[in-house]
């Protein structure tokens, strides 16, 4: 697969995020996008984005269903062989150099995006953005327990006086 740009990488990790049990929503996408970017926050232009997305379905590392877009199993290889600790400036170089070595076996229908889709996705993630949570994709704070009591079925017991010693 040449050229590899950095927006292909970065998409692959967002969709390997956002698709780990059921195939992820362009917004959940959008919202692991910017997840990724770390402090910056910036989410890459449209066109970018729809480039990326039919770069890497036309080489078999993406694919759309009914629900949404998922990896492919070429796609979750490459994610499975990335250090599971790495940093996600070592994690994107890991994945830009598996896409590198990666051989195309066949041409596959490219995944093409509708402009107003895309566009109402970033809007989306950016209107989420400043309301009170900041990402879509980070489960939100659970509240603090008021009762201060252990698990159901545990109840506490007073500990047994120390033994006395008989001399």
């Amino acid at each position: 697969m040449h050229p590899i740009h950095d927006v292909d990488a970065i998409l692959l990790l967002a969709t390997a995020l956002s698709s780990k049990r059921r195939p992820a929503e362009l917004v959940e996408i959008i919202a692991a996008t910017e997840l990724i970017q770390g402090a910056q926050g910036t989410i890459p232009s449209e066109t970018k984005i729809s480039d990326a997305f039919g770069r890497l379905s036309r080489c078999g590392l993406l694919c759309a269903t009914e629900s949404g877009f998922a990896l492919t199993a070429d796609a979750q290889a490459i994610m499975a062989a990335q250090r599971r600790k790495a940093e996600t400036a070592e994690l994107l170089f890991g994945i830009k150099a598996s896409m590198a070595a990666y051989e195309v076996s066949a041409e596959h229908p490219p995944i093409m995006l509708a402009a107003g889709q895309l566009a109402a996705a970033i809007i989306t993630q950016r209107s989420a953005g400043e309301g009170a949570g900041k990402n879509l994709l980070v489960p939100k704070p659970k509240p603090a327990d008021t009762d201060n009591r252990q698990r159901p079925g545990q109840r506490q017991r007073k500990p047994m006086p120390a033994r006395r010693r008989k001399d």
